[in-house]
């Protein structure tokens, strides 16, 4: 398109085709935006500025804020809220040229690892239907597999862009904390939220986030400095690597992903890394301290919905039984149960036995990791311990649903950036994703290691 080979209107009218074959099966979207998009589209042809993402359909997970448009987070409690402000991301995403194709499905208020937690209902995975996509950015990933879109944002507290990545065979990546703004975020948990790119493959990824990269004085937590370069090559001669054994050897990871992190190491091996084990001890704490601080930072964040301000009001006879009752009608069961959990580990007398001491274990992790890069540029381990799942099949388990997410959450809690390639597939024909983890601003390397594994990888089934 920057060329003048192609028109953006041509190339969205081909993805909108698509969204309208595959979308009823698949409900990657809570809104499709097609005649903004084809207005944007238009724009973008008439335009001889045209930027790095120039015609590009973009989808946007439904909890950026986006001017106008309903901005849902997938729960009911702020159904049909329209922002009075576009995210900051979403912002450089049109200045870039990307054209908004639509907002993605999403766990509630991004609480989950299958987007089942939906008030809107799940997402299905492109690859087989009856298998969840992961989550909570389940639906940009499936959107990006199912080709609806080349690129896709989505947000990851503990997870939530790399293990839907994996679980759907697409490439997701977990910028360092502060370097992709989060001013229009719908927080969960603030210190470990960060928004990142969905792509088909590790350039388009690089391509996306260095449109999105950038310091943001509405955001206090962004990062101020020059952006690194993320268009290093694959060549991974010399670098350092170390494998995680934790997450290898660990309980729960399945053979298959086993035996990915394993090829994909050897191949680095081949291409002349570097290659050993390497133990970090502390990150086996990490679901237990993930699930104290992600729900007691949610527990602040989402007091703000009261029935008062903005989004879902059920009436009462006073205002405390209103915001019970609207908080009750509003939010689904896990954002609840995570709501009680956050309130309870901030609780008087219990605040230093809970919320402090997980504190002290993330402490803990970012040591062990510290350490780990003194030997190391870069660390290899699986994203998800298992393929996808049957839709249904953890739901009413909620501690098993949340040991999905054993292998990504010690990389938020260290606030250091990580990216899942896919790496080959199941014996049942399922995407396998293997993690690259890099030290805070080592995205260079990163994806250095991640193009290579990608030259590597064996040829995975298309979705």
């Amino acid at each position: 398109m920057r060329a003048g080979r192609r028109r953006a209107r041509d190339v969205l009218e081909e993805h909108l085709a698509r969204v309208e074959e595959r979308e009823p099966r698949i409900h990657a979207f809570n809104l499709v935006l097609a005649d903004a998009a084809r207005a944007a589209a238009d724009a973008v042809d008439a335009s001889d500025d045209k930027g790095p993402l120039a015609g590009v359909p973009v989808a946007l997970k439904d909890n950026m804020c986006t001017r106008g448009v309903p901005t849902t987070c997938s729960s009911r409690i702020l159904e049909d809220w329209r922002p009075p402000y576009d995210a900051t991301v979403v912002a450089r995403v049109r200045a870039a040229g990307g054209v908004v194709i639509g907002k993605t499905n999403l766990d509630e208020f991004a609480m989950g690892s299958s987007t089942e937690n939906s008030a809107f209902g799940p997402t299905r995975n492109p690859h087989d239907l009856g298998r969840v996509p992961g989550g909570s950015s389940g639906g940009s990933a499936a959107a990006v597999a199912a080709r609806l879109a080349p690129l896709a944002l989505g947000s990851d507290t503990g997870g939530s862009i790399r293990q839907p990545a994996a679980l759907c065979g697409v490439v997701g990546v977990k910028p360092t904390y502060g370097a992709v703004s989060r001013y229009g975020l719908v927080a969960f948990a603030s210190s470990l939220d960060q928004i990142g790119p969905f792509a088909e493959s590790v350039d388009d990824a690089a391509l996306f986030l260095d449109a999105i990269w950038g310091h943001d004085p509405c955001d206090s937590t962004s990062l101020p400095g020059a952006r690194p370069s993320l268009d290093s090559g694959g060549d991974v001669r010399g670098l350092r690597i170390g494998v995680i054994d934790e997450m290898v050897t660990g309980d729960g990871i399945e053979p298959a992903v086993r035996a990915a992190v394993s090829a994909a190491a050897d191949g680095l091996a081949s291409a002349g890394a570097k290659v050993d084990t390497v133990s970090l001890p502390s990150t086996q704490y990490g679901i237990s301290a993930y699930y104290l601080i992600a729900p007691a930072e949610a527990s602040s964040n989402l007091a703000r919905y009261d029935g008062v301000r903005y989004g879902l009001r059920v009436d009462a006879d006073d205002v405390a039984l209103m915001n019970a009752a609207t908080r009750d009608a509003g939010f689904g069961a896990e954002v609840k149960r995570r709501i009680m959990l956050g309130t309870y580990a901030l609780s008087a007398g219990y605040y230093d036995a809970f919320y402090g001491q997980a504190q002290r274990v993330r402490t803990l992790i970012i040591r062990d990791f510290a350490r780990a890069y003194e030997r190391f540029d870069a660390l290899l381990a699986p994203t998800s311990p298992t393929v996808a799942f049957e839709i249904g099949s953890k739901t009413a388990d909620p501690l098993a649903m949340y040991l999905c997410d054993v292998c990504t959450v010690p990389v938020n809690l260290t606030g250091q950036p990580g990216m899942s390639v896919p790496f080959g597939a199941s014996d049942g024909g399922l995407p396998i994703g293997v993690q690259v983890i890099a030290p805070a601003l080592g995205e260079a390397v990163m994806f250095r290691v991640g193009r290579a594994l990608e030259q590597l990888a064996p040829e995975a089934p298309p979705a």
